[in-house]
C-alpha cells in the first residue's frame, strides 16, 4: 500500500510544488541566481546563506521522482543538490535518491550518484544490487524491516527495480519483515466519521483537513501536502513515513477532537460544525 500510495500521489506533489518553484524562479528570492533563470539579476542575500534555498531541495527531490532533464539543470548549477533532502511531514526525510529509487527511475538514480549522491540500502534494492543487499543484511540483522521514504518497504523498492532488481526481491521474500505491513481494516462509515476541518488555532493556516480518497484517509495542514494516514485500529493512525507519531480521534461533547503526538510535543485540534 505505501508504494502504491507513492505512484499515485506523484501529480498531487508536481502540482502543489512545481508553480511555487516557478514563482520562486521567477523572483529570485534567494539573492544569487538560481537554477533556470536567465536574468541575471542580483538581489539581496538571504538570512539563510550559507544554507542553500530549501525551495531548491524540495525541488530537486520532487524532480527526482520523475524529470531526469530538470535534475541534470539543478545539478549542474549547484552540484551539491544531488544530495539534497526534504522533510515531507512528521520527519519523513527523503533524498533525491531516495525518490528515484522508490519510483523505479534507474536512469535518474544512476546518474545522481554519479554525481555524488549517497547509495543507499533501498538504491541498491531497487538497482538489483543483490550482494550488496546481502551484505548488508549480514552486517546488521533484521536491517530489512527498516522502512524507506513514506513508510514504503525494502521489497518494494527491488519490485520498482523490475526484471534486473528480481533477484533482490526473491531473496528479500525469504526473509521476514521486508515487506509492508497491513493496515487494521478501516470500515468506510469510521473513516468518514473523521473527515472534516479541525482548528488548533485562529490564524487561517493553522487548520487541518481530514478527507478520504480511495478509501485512504488524508491529513493535510493547510497550506502544507497531504499526508496518508496508516490505520492502526481504535481510532489511532500514524502519518506514512512516521511511525513514531500518533493521530488519535476522539468525540468529546458531542465534539470529534484530533490529538497529534510527536514524542514529548502534543497538539489538540477541534473540528468545526460540518453541514
Amino acid at each position: 500500500m505505501p508504494s502504491s500510495w507513492s505512484r499515485r500521489n506523484l501529480l498531487r506533489i508536481s502540482t502543489f510544488a512545481l508553480p511555487l518553484m516557478a514563482s520562486l524562479r521567477e523572483r529570485n528570492l534567494f539573492g544569487a541566481k538560481l537554477p533556470g533563470d536567465p536574468s541575471g539579476s542580483h538581489q539581496p542575500v538571504s538570512d539563510l546563506f550559507p544554507t542553500q534555498p530549501p525551495e531548491l531541495a524540495r525541488e530537486m527531490v520532487t524532480v527526482a521522482h520523475f524529470d531526469l532533464n530538470r535534475v541534470k539543470e539543478l545539478v549542474d548549477a549547484r552540484p551539491s543538490l544531488a544530495r539534497a533532502a526534504w522533510d515531507w511531514g512528521f520527519g519523513d526525510w527523503e533524498s533525491a535518491l531516495g525518490g528515484a529509487s522508490h519510483m523505479g527511475n534507474r536512469a535518474i538514480a544512476e546518474y545522481l550518484i554519479s554525481k555524488g549522491a549517497r547509495p543507499s540500502l533501498f538504491s541498491a534494492a531497487m538497482l538489483g544490487q543483490l550482494e550488496v543487499v546481502k551484505a548488508f543484511v549480514t552486517a546488521q540483522p533484521d536491517v530489512q524491516r527498516i522502512r524507506g521514504p513514506h513508510s514504503i518497504s525494502l521489497q518494494a523498492h527491488a519490485k520498482a527495480g523490475g526484471e534486473r532488481a528480481r533477484p533482490v526481491f526473491e531473496y528479500l521474500q525469504t526473509l521476514g519483515g521486508a515487506d509492508a505491513e497491513p493496515q487494521v481494516p478501516l470500515p468506510e462509515e469510521e473513516a468518514a466519521a473523521y473527515t472534516g476541518i479541525y482548528n488548533f488555532g485562529i490564524g487561517a493556516s493553522q487548520q487541518i483537513e481530514v478527507t478520504v480518497e480511495r478509501g485512504q484517509v488524508i491529513w493535510t495542514r493547510k497550506g502544507t501536502m497531504g499526508r496518508p494516514l496508516f490505520h492502526l485500529g481504535k481510532r489511532e493512525f500514524h502519518p506514512l513515513g512516521a511511525q513514531a507519531v500518533r493521530i488519535r480521534f476522539e468525540e468529546t461533547a458531542g465534539e470529534m477532537v484530533m490529538t497529534i503526538k510527536d514524542a514529548d510535543w502534543e497538539l489538540t485540534a477541534q473540528r468545526k460544525g460540518r453541514k
